[in-house]
Order: C-alpha cells, then structure tokens, then sequence
C-alpha cells in the first residue's frame, strides 16, 4: 500500500472509499473545493469536502480525514473518521468534477475557453489542492482509460501523446450553477481581462453561462465589455438582466453607444432601461435616438467638452480633472458661445504647452471643419480622410454644438472605401 500525493481526478471519480479496516463505505462522486481566490493565496483551492455514494444515499463529509492510496496499481480512498460537512460548507463549495471536469473554463493568459479534460491534485502537509487543469488528449485518453497503451505503442515508434496543462491560477472556472456564493468573488480573475478578451469569451459561452458571467462583473467593467460584445449578445444579456442592472450599467456607457444598442431592443424594453437610468443620461440618449439611421447624428457622441474663450488654461485643466473625460472626448476640445454655438477648437496639446493664465481665444482656431446632424454617413469617411482629423463637431441648423463624430465611427467605412478604390 503507497500513499499517493499526486493524482488525477478522473482516476478517483468513481473509485471505492474504505476505512482502515478495509470496510466499503461508498464510490467518491465528486471533491468540493473552495471557489473564492481570497481564501487560498497561494492560488491553489484547498479540497475542503467529498461527496460519497452508498447504496441509494449521497453523504458529504470533511476531506481532512481522506487520503489516497495506490493498493494493488488501483488507487483507493482511505477514511480515518467521517465528519459530516454542514449545509453551508456544501452550498459554498464548489463540485469540482460537475463545475470543472468536461467543462469550459477561461484560460487567462490564452485568453479563450477552453475544455477541460482533468484536474490534476497534489497532496501535501497542509492539504490536498488543486494545481493544474488538462486539456491534452493526454488527459482524454487517461478519462477512457487507454492512456498507457497508447504511450507505450508511441514510444515504439519514436512519437508521444500531447500533453497539456494550465495551472489553476491561470484559469477561472465557469459553471458556478450549484453553489448559493457571491459570484463576483468567484469570477475575480476575470476582472483583470482587457474588456475586448472578456467579450469574446462571452460571446463564446452558451446564453445561460454568458448572462451568468457579465452579472458577477462591477459595473464599470461591465459597461466596458458591453461596448466590445457584438449586438445579438448584447441584446440577450440586457434582456436577461433585471431592469435595474441592466439600467446602472447602460448608465456608466457612452450616450451614443447605449442608443445604439437600445435600437436594436424592442421598443417596450428600451422604454423601460431609459425610465430606469439617470435623467440626464437618458436624456441624452433619446435625443440621439430621433436621428435616423443613415444620418450623422445616429453615430456621433454626445460627451463633449466645450468651454467660453475667455476662459484660462488654468480653468480648463481644473475642469479636466473634475471630470476625467473618456479618451475619446479629448480628440478635440470645443469652444462654443453663450448659445452653445460652434465657434472654433483647440487641442490637449494647446492646453499642455501654454501658460495657466493663457486665455483659450489666443489659442483656438476659429471656423472648424464640421458636420451637420442630419448629414449622411457616407460623406463623414472623406472629410475625416481629407483633413486628417481625430474627431469632427458635429452641430445642427443654428450650428448649436450637439456632439462629435470621432474615427473609430468612420474607421470601417474609410477601409471599405479603400478596398472598393483598389
């Protein structure tokens, strides 16, 4: 009898528990491990319980008194004492083999889903962990019990089997559908994806899980991979969350952006998110919503920065740092007059080099380049070609300024043209 200290959770799922006697006790159907990062700095969740079949009852008991033995090449699970797990042990533990084992799970570093074949584990003084996920073929052959064969067959002919694996830290778990647990902590690791990585797991997952996933997200970070999803996603997630989030989270986005999105709604359910929003936001929002959608004003931003020519340098930083402004919005910095009318532009750049008491009218450059609203789209991608330009202002028939039309609006349509010309 060898006491194991690395095994494969495949080879013990199934397998017969006795105690020290030799007595069955049941077949192990599952470990629990626990699912919050926080609790295992080292990033290898610690297995905290093990759920045992005997007969016709299913029984949930402390790991602690569980140790793994190889007897006769077959490995055997040892019990020392059984301590019943409490139903809040259970309910906040997660069923490795059901969440993980032929399950998508992130791969953070790739970047993607990925299949998970098995869970390597370690033993050691302190407790039994969880350290790698397989996604070989290796570990599929070892699932179906062939993988010694085959190796040896491959070793004949000089070849082996791919093998590989990702350690548990680089990986976050997917399928929380059993536990009652905060899954804001539980998805943690997602929160350190780039918003662009995050939606296109998403939009890879199935509609229950990618629903699931974009709800344990703060809201900041939700509002970022909201703007990368494509627009069928989009729609299925806002109709599946409650009003009232999906209201917070459309509140953190750019106006342009949620009327996009709330134009490809039903009309009940997008009435509904903007009565939910903040009355400034939904404002905005609905006033880009008149435009048709061939027309300037459907694509441009509403978020602006336009200050009074007499103003200083010194002010405008003031009012830079009050309001953190999205990149985006400081492509161009407006000045408009009492009416709100257009009168001219000036850039970071102007503000960065000149003196604090600097006034903006020694700095700007009067009668800019600009759009009207109702314009047609397909006239934006030559005038932002031909005057090089970041961002347009975009302003209505009194020349009232109402927003701008930045490059990432028009990028697709200038490559599409430029394609065409070729």
């Amino acid at each position: 009898m060898t006491s194991i200290t690395t095994f494969y959770l495949s080879r013990i799922i199934g397998q017969k528990v006795q105690d020290h006697y030799g007595i069955y006790l049941g077949t192990v159907r599952d470990l629990l491990v626990d699912p919050d990062p926080s609790n295992y700095p080292t990033g290898h969740p610690v297995v905290k319980g093990i759920k045992i079949k005997y007969s016709k009852n299913i029984s949930f008991y402390s790991f602690e008194n569980f140790h793994i033995e190889k007897v006769d090449g077959n490995l055997t699970v040892i019990c020392d004492q059984l301590v019943e797990l409490s139903k809040d042990e259970i309910d906040n533990n997660m069923y490795l083999a059901d969440a993980v084992l032929d399950n998508q799970i992130v791969d953070l570093n790739g970047r993607k889903l990925v299949r998970v074949n098995d869970v390597r584990l370690v033993t050691i003084s302190s407790g039994t962990f969880a350290v790698a996920v397989d996604i070989g073929i290796e570990g599929l052959l070892r699932r179906i019990g062939i993988v010694k064969p085959l190796k040896f067959l491959a070793g004949l002919w000089g070849g082996t089997i791919p093998s590989k694996f990702i350690l548990w830290e680089d990986v976050e778990t997917i399928d929380f559908s059993n536990l009652n647990i905060k899954l804001s902590k539980s998805y943690a690791k997602l929160q350190t994806l780039h918003p662009s990585d995050l939606a296109d797991i998403i939009e890879d997952l199935g509609r229950k899980a990618s629903t699931q996933v974009f709800s344990a997200l703060d809201e900041e970070k939700a509002a970022d991979v909201m703007e990368e999803l494509d627009t069928e996603t989009q729609v299925h997630i806002l109709e599946s969350l409650s009003i009232e989030k999906a209201a917070d989270v459309l509140d953190k986005m750019p106006a342009d952006e949620v009327a996009d999105i709330l134009d490809a709604l039903e009309d009940e359910r997008a009435e509904q998110l903007l009565n939910e929003m903040e009355k400034d936001t939904s404002q905005e929002v609905r006033e880009l919503l008149v435009y048709p959608d061939h027309t300037v004003g459907s694509i441009m931003s509403s978020e602006v920065m336009s200050f009074n020519q007499n103003s200083t340098i010194e002010k405008v930083l003031e009012e830079l740092r009050d309001k953190k402004p999205e990149f985006e919005t400081l492509y161009n910095l407006f000045v408009t007059d009492d009416n709100e009318v257009l009168l001219a532009t000036f850039s970071v750049r102007d503000v960065v080099i000149s003196s604090p008491d600097v006034q903006i009218k020694q700095i700007m450059k009067p009668s800019p380049v600009h759009l009207r609203d109702y314009q047609k789209i397909n006239e934006v991608a030559e005038i932002v070609s031909k005057y090089n330009l970041l961002a347009i202002p975009v302003v209505d028939k009194k020349n009232v300024l109402k927003g701008m039309v930045v490059i990432d609006d028009v990028i697709e349509d200038l490559i599409k043209k430029r394609r065409t010309n070729k």
